[in-house]
């Protein structure tokens, strides 16, 4: 894909904010068991398509690879800043880092002063391979680098041809993890934007059956606020890492509360 002029890449962010705002309640926003978006079609398709193509092999440099079996098997990107991120894509990630989805994003959940991450710490790009899996968690809460309060995640899925068969649905869990609510389905160009706090539990704990050669492909990233969470989204105030229910809502070093720099 040629890169997009800036007014091009203008109308393609507004376009893109438009149906964010423009979602309706019971049919693409949801609040139960908390507040989560599903957008389908989200980018211009060529756009989507460019993200595709420039998607790096599992085979790559450059991921951190997660192996830890029983609540986290994939590859991860290791994205410092916006010059790691490749050519196809940075005009998708210039949409959901800008203004118009920012506002968007306030408008229909209702989080104030919302900022992207710079430095994607954690943000960037996924893949889950055949037998993959991510157990049942809630994310941090704290970043490091700017010392804000992580209140959104937005994931844009990136492998087209999806069956139900191959598994890696996106699952919404109650506030306890223990009840899977809802299932998304991981559909090519599908934005889902959803609530990040210590009772969002999400994840895919059953391992995936995705094709041998077609790994499960996502782009994820995270949304802060200097305002706290409030209260009725807090069950931990110290900074923390990832908590997971097999886990006993603890980190992968076995600690509830880590330490903040």
């Amino acid at each position: 894909m040629q890169r997009l002029t800036q007014q091009e890449l203008k109308l393609a962010s507004e376009s893109c904010a438009s149906k964010l705002k423009g979602a309706l309640p019971e049919v693409n926003y949801f609040t139960t068991p908390y507040r989560h978006c599903v957008i389908d079609d989200f980018l211009p398709a060529d756009m989507a398509q460019s993200c595709l193509n420039s998607f790096p092999s599992p085979e790559a440099p450059g991921w951190d690879i997660a192996n830890d079996k029983d609540i986290e098997i994939k590859q991860r990107s290791t994205w410092k800043s916006e010059f790691d991120i490749p050519d196809g894509m940075i005009d998708a990630v210039r949409i959901l880092n800008g203004a118009h989805f920012l506002q968007a994003m306030t408008q229909l959940i209702g989080i104030q002063k919302l900022v992207p991450d710079p430095y994607f710490s954690g943000g960037g790009l996924n893949i889950t391979k055949r037998g993959g899996m991510l157990d049942v968690h809630v994310d941090g809460n704290y970043h490091d680098s700017s010392g804000l309060n992580r209140r959104l995640n937005a994931i844009i899925y990136l492998t087209p041809g999806w069956l139900p068969d191959w598994g890696g649905e996106f699952g919404v869990y109650d506030k306890t993890g223990e009840v899977c609510v809802k299932k998304i389905a991981p559909l090519f160009n599908r934005l889902v934007v959803f609530d990040s706090h210590d009772y969002s539990f999400h994840g895919l704990p059953d391992p995936i059956n995705f094709p041998i050669d077609i790994p499960r492909r996502s782009l994820l990233l995270y949304y802060y606020t200097k305002e706290p969470r409030p209260p009725e989204h807090v069950s931990e105030n110290a900074p923390h890492s990832a908590l997971w229910k097999r886990r006993n809502l603890k980190d992968k070093r076995g600690n509830r509360t880590r330490a903040y720099s």
